[in-house]
C-alpha cells in the first residue's frame, strides 16, 4: 500500500501547537507518558489473552524497552503490548475523543506557557513526545494480525501512514530529538527519569546501554501489592498520575481486605476538580485487576456515580480471571466491594472534615456538589453522606458548617432547618426573605448547587428536624425566640394601622388578580418593601426557574406577594387608599412592587414597556 498523507483533526493540531510552543519546565514527563501508555497496552493484551491465549503464545513475557542512538539522535521506546493496526493509528493518534481537551489546556496556560502536566489525563499523553522531538515515527502491529503499520509526523498538522515492518506484536516509537535535548540521550538521565516516574509500573522497563547490555531499571512490581511502609509519598503520587490524576492527591487510601473475600485497594481522592466532572458520560477512574491482571477500567458497579472523581486500583483475589464486563454489573462480590469502598472513603473524609476543616473546605468546594448527588441517589449511605456534607450559612461567615452544627444551635421554638437556594452566594445573602431570620438571629443554610433542589425533598429531614425553605410562606417566625436584648422600647417593631394596611392589601389583590396567588402581611421583612414567596406545597422558586430555563415547565406557579407594612413606601400607600385620585397611583405601585420583587428573585420583568411607563408616572407625580 502506498504512503498516505492525512491531516490531524483541528483539536489535535491546536493541542500540538500548545505542546510545541510552550516553555515547559518538566519536559521529562514525556517519557512517563509513553511508558504509561506502553504499560496500558500490555495490560489490555494480557486481558485479551485470557480468552485468546494464542495472542501471546510466542512472547508471553511483557516488557518495555528503551534504547538510544546518539549519532542519529534517536530515542526509541518499544513494547510488546496489544499494538495498533492502520485504523487504530489513525483514530488513536490523529483524533481526540474527549471534547473540550484543547480548550481546557488553553485556558490553563500561564504567562510563561502551558503547564501541561495534566496532558496524560486526557488520554493524549503520546503528543508530549513532540515537546522534545522534531519528528516522531510509530511502527505498530496489532496482536493477532500479520501486517505492521508505520505512522510518521513532525507535529505541524499532518501525518503519513503506510505499511511497515516489525517483528512481533506491539508498538515502537522512535523520536528524532531536537538539538537542545541532548540530556534524553544520556543513560543516567533516562535511568533517573524511569526510577522517578515509573518505578511503580508492574512490568520490566529495560534500558539498553551503548554496550548492548540490558538493565531492568524499575522495581517491576505492582505498587498496591507492596507494604505501605515501603512506599514513599512520591511513589504514591506518581502512581496517582499513572491512573489518571493530574494534580497532587488530596488523600490516598491503601488497605487490604482479608477473609471470605480478599482484595486490595489503592484509592486516591483528587485535590483539584477535573474540567469534565459534570460530563454525563464521565466514568469513575477505578481500575479493576484480578490477581494483578488488568480486567477493566469500566466496572460500573465498583464505585457509585457520586464518587466518580476517585482514582485508583482494586485488585481481587476471588473474581475469576475470565470475568466479563457485563457479568461485573450484577456480581455480588463487586457489590460487597463497592459497599466497603464507599464506607471507607466516607469514614476517611469524615475524619479529615473534623480534624482539618480548612483543608476539607477546599475539597468540598471542588467536589461537594457531586457528593450531594449521593444524598439523592444512595439511600443506603445517606446518613453517612449527610455527616460529611458542609454548607455556608447566614451566620458562619466564610466557614463551612455541618447540618449537625446547625441543629446544635437552633433557637428555642425553632423546629425546622431553614435554607435558601440560588445561583450566587452573594445574591442570596442579600435576599429580602432573610431579613426576618436575621432580625431574630436565626441561621439559614445558603445553597447554590443545582443538585440541592433534588436531594432536599429526598432527604426531608435531619435528626427529626425537617428542611424548610426560607422562601416559603408560613415560616412561623413569631413562635421562635429571638436573641435576648435589653427589651428597650426602640427594639420592639413599630406598630401600623391594620385597617389601612388591610385596605391596601385588598386593592393589591384586585389589581394583581391572576398574577399572584395572594397578597399578605409579611413576618419576614424588616427593611425591604416586598418579596415573593412560594405557598406551602408549591414548587420552590429556584427549581421552577431551573425548569423554565430547560423548557421543562409549561405553566408557572403563582406566588404570594408579601408586603412590609412598616416600610415607608407601603405605609404611604396605605395612607393614600380611599383618597380622591389615589386609585391609579396605588394600582401602578402594586404592579411596580410586584416587578421589583421579580427582579430581586432574578426573574425578567414580563412587560418592560409597562414597567417603564408606570415608573415614569409615579416618579413624575410623587407619592405624597
Amino acid at each position: 500500500m502506498a504512503e498516505e498523507k492525512l491531516r490531524f483533526e483541528t483539536e489535535v493540531s491546536r493541542l500540538l501547537h500548545i505542546v510545541a510552543n510552550s516553555l515547559y519546565s518538566q519536559k521529562e514527563i514525556f517519557l512517563r507518558e509513553l511508558v504509561s501508555n506502553a504499560s496500558d497496552a500490555c495490560d489490555r493484551l494480557r486481558y485479551e489473552a485470557l480468552t485468546q491465549p494464542d495472542l501471546i503464545a510466542d512472547d508471553p513475557e511483557f516488557r518495555v524497552r528503551i534504547s538510544v542512538d546518539k549519532d542519529a539522535r534517536i530515542l526509541e521506546l518499544s513494547d510488546n503490548g496489544i499494538g495498533m493496526n492502520r485504523d487504530g493509528l489513525i483514530s488513536d493518534l490523529g483524533t481526540i475523543a474527549r471534547s473540550g481537551t484543547t480548550a481546557y489546556l488553553e485556558e490553563h496556560q500561564d504567562e510563561d506557557g502551558a503547564d501541561l502536566n495534566a496532558i496524560g489525563k486526557f488520554g493524549v499523553g503520546f503528543y508530549s513526545a513532540f515537546m522534545v522531538s522534531t519528528e516522531v515515527e510509530v511502527i505498530s502491529k496489532r496482536a493477532g494480525e500479520d501486517q505492521a503499520w508505520r505512522w510518521v509526523s513532525d507535529g505541524t498538522g499532518e501525518f503519513t501512514i503506510s505499511e511497515g515492518e516489525r517483528e512481533g506484536r506491539g508498538t515502537t516509537i522512535r523520536m528524532k530529538l531536537r538539538k537542545d535535548e541532548d540530556e534524553f540521550l544520556e543513560e543516567p538521565r533516562l535511568r533517573h527519569i524511569i526510577k522517578t516516574y515509573s518505578d511503580h509500573i508492574a512490568l520490566p522497563i529495560v534500558l539498553k546501554g551503548a554496550d548492548g547490555e540490558e538493565e531492568t531499571v524499575n522495581a517491576a512490581s505492582a505498587l498496591w501489592t507492596r507494604q505501605k511502609k515501603d512506599i514513599t509519598d512520591e511513589q504514591y503520587t506518581e502512581f496517582y498520575h499513572h491512573v489518571g490524576g493530574f494534580d497532587e492527591p488530596f488523600m490516598n487510601l491503601h488497605w487490604r481486605v482479608e477473609g471470605t473475600l480478599e482484595y486490595t485497594n489503592l484509592i486516591f481522592v483528587p485535590s483539584a476538580k477535573p474540567f469534565d466532572l459534570f460530563d454525563p458520560s464521565r466514568k469513575h477512574g477505578i481500575r479493576l485487576y484480578v490477581k494483578r491482571v488488568f480486567i477493566t477500567d469500566e466496572a460500573e458497579g465498583l464505585v457509585p456515580a457520586w464518587l466518580r472523581f476517585l482514582r485508583g486500583v482494586v485488585d481481587s483475589e476471588d473474581l475469576p480471571l475470565n470475568v466479563s464486563r457485563e457479568i461485573l454489573q450484577n456480581n455480588p462480590m463487586i457489590t460487597r466491594m463497592r459497599s466497603a469502598i464507599v464506607k471507607r472513603v466516607l469514614t476517611e473524609l469524615g475524619k479529615k472534615a473534623d480534624k482539618k476543616p480548612d483543608e476539607y473546605k477546599s475539597f468540598w468546594e471542588n467536589f461537594g456538589a457531586v457528593i450531594k448527588e449521593g444524598l439523592y441517589e444512595d439511600a443506603e449511605n445517606r446518613d453517612a453522606i449527610q455527616k460529611i456534607c458542609r454548607f455556608q450559612s447566614t451566620t458562619s461567615g466564610d466557614d463551612l458548617i455541618s447540618v449537625a452544627d446547625y441543629v446544635g444551635r437552633m433557637k428555642e421554638g425553632q423546629d425546622a432547618i431553614y435554607y435558601i437556594s440560588g445561583d450566587e452566594i452573594d445574591q442570596i445573602r442579600k435576599s429580602p426573605q432573610l431579613e426576618g431570620f436575621a432580625a431574630k438571629g436565626i441561621e439559614v443554610l445558603l445553597l447554590t448547587d443545582a443538585v440541592d433542589e433534588f436531594w432536599l425533598p429526598a432527604v426531608g429531614e435531619f435528626d427529626g428536624k425537617p428542611f424548610k425553605s426560607a422562601t416559603r410562606a408560613g415560616a412561623d417566625l413569631e413562635k421562635i425566640t429571638a436573641d435576648k436584648t435589653d427589651d428597650k422600647e426602640e427594639d420592639k417593631p413599630e406598630s401600623f394601622d391594620e385597617g389601612k394596611v388591610d385596605a391596601l392589601i385588598a386593592m393589591f389583590k384586585l389589581t394583581l388578580d391572576g398574577e399572584v396567588k395572594d397578597v399578605r402581611v409579611s413576618e419576614r421583612l424588616t427593611d425591604s418593601a416586598v418579596c415573593l414567596v412560594s405557598d406551602e406545597g408549591d414548587m420552590d422558586l429556584r427549581i421552577e426557574r431551573m425548569l423554565k430555563q430547560h423548557n421543562q415547565l409549561e405553566q408557572a406557579f403563582k406566588r404570594i406577594l408579601e408586603i412590609n407594612p412598616r416600610h415607608p413606601l407601603v405605609a404611604s400607600l396605605a395612607e393614600s387608599v380611599g383618597k380622591d385620585g389615589a386609585g391609579p397611583k396605588v394600582e401602578d405601585a402594586a404592579w411596580l412592587l410586584l416587578d421589583q420583587a421579580r427582579i430581586i428573585e432574578g426573574e425578567k420583568v414580563p412587560d418592560p414597556a409597562a414597567f417603564s411607563r408606570r415608573l415614569n408616572s409615579v416618579m413624575s407625580a410623587g407619592l405624597g
